[in-house]
């Protein structure tokens, strides 16, 4: 057993619930946002506008899903040389046969795998590519199809019940998706994975900017700029660690989301992309998102994305700040990163 874990060591194999679904899971969405999410953008760009060459690049970088998410990944856990390289391959096979968490399974068995055989032989240029590519593949086929029917079932069921119920799913769906938003997890790709769109999407996307504003807002005495822009359009993650001290500190952006899940549900009746509702403010994507998915929206859009998105999370999370802060749930310090 311990010449077993020397042999993981030396091939830099960490087998820990962080590897896969902290650290694999969040460059599996840079991966996405390097391809399907700024090929989104573009498309949307050449939709408004007329501009064919916006078409054209979102036609070719949504065609590197697959391959985005196999290099982020592999990237991530290590690989190097013909390991990533062969890697490729196996994302655009997983996407293909089973999207982006098809492309995901497929990759981690792989690259595993692929580590293991990585200079081992007298004809490595050979057998890691085959290790590699045939091991991803496979599993592409094995796995793929069930993972995708399963992802889409999820987000089907959420959206529907969300139909259906929309003040106390918008609720739901608002606090959960903007607490793993928060989490060290991925709540893009999460939501991407799930296929979780339309009036689902609105609240997820409710429920991020209610942690990204929220978190900027409430912090803006011990961060100042710097952090309003770094969580406002960068990420609440940055909080975590404070968090972790001091829970109550969450307990603002919590409420707050509560209360714009439903108001995007049953007011506004927002909607959102499954690359965008996971996304929140971050770069602006979450509202960008919107757009794409409501573009005759109009008057009644546009006022729902000011309010939801940044108005509404900035002013409650500064009401609800002050509340606990006056009782002594927040002190000074508590919300300070650095930036």
């Amino acid at each position: 057993m311990g010449n077993f874990k020397d042999f993981l060591k030396r091939k830099n194999i960490d087998l820990t619930w962080r590897a896969y679904f902290v650290d694999a899971l969040g460059a599996m969405a840079l991966g996405l946002f390097a391809s399907l999410l700024i090929g989104t953008i573009f498309q949307t760009l050449g939709d408004k506008t007329g501009i064919e060459a916006f078409a054209t690049i979102a036609k070719y970088a949504k065609a590197a899903t697959g391959a985005a998410i196999a290099v982020a990944i592999a990237y991530k856990l290590g690989c190097e040389g013909l390991v990533l390289f062969s890697a490729i391959a196996v994302g655009i096979a997983g996407n293909e046969l089973g999207g982006p968490m098809g492309a995901y399974a497929a990759v981690i068995v792989a690259i595993e795998l692929g580590k293991m055989v990585y200079k081992e032989t007298q004809v490595d240029i050979l057998v890691t590519p085959a290790v590699v590519i045939i091991s991803g593949v496979l599993v592409a086929y094995a796995v793929g199809a069930p993972i995708q029917r399963v992802m889409t079932a999820l987000g089907t069921f959420i959206e529907n019940a969300t139909q259906m119920q929309p003040f106390l799913m918008g609720i739901v769906v608002s606090v959960v998706i903007g607490m793993v938003l928060t989490l060290p997890i991925s709540s893009a790709a999460i939501c991407l994975a799930i296929g979780l769109g339309g009036l689902a999407g609105g609240a997820a996307t409710a429920g991020c900017c209610a942690q990204m504003i929220g978190f900027a807002i409430l912090s803006f005495r011990e961060n100042r700029w710097g952090g309003l822009v770094a969580q406002g359009l960068g990420t609440s993650m940055l909080q975590m660690g404070n968090i972790v001290k001091n829970p109550r500190i969450w307990i603002p952006v919590l409420l707050t989301a509560a209360i714009t899940g439903p108001i995007s549900t049953c007011v506004f009746h927002l909607e959102n992309i499954p690359i965008g509702s996971g996304m929140g403010t971050c770069g602006l994507v979450g509202p960008i998102g919107i757009y794409t998915a409501m573009p005759e929206g109009g008057a009644n859009m546009w006022m729902g994305m000011a309010l939801v998105c940044f108005i509404l999370p900035a002013v409650l999370s500064w009401l609800f700040g002050l509340i606990f802060r006056k009782i002594g749930w927040i002190k000074e310090g508590d919300l300070k990163i650095d930036c």
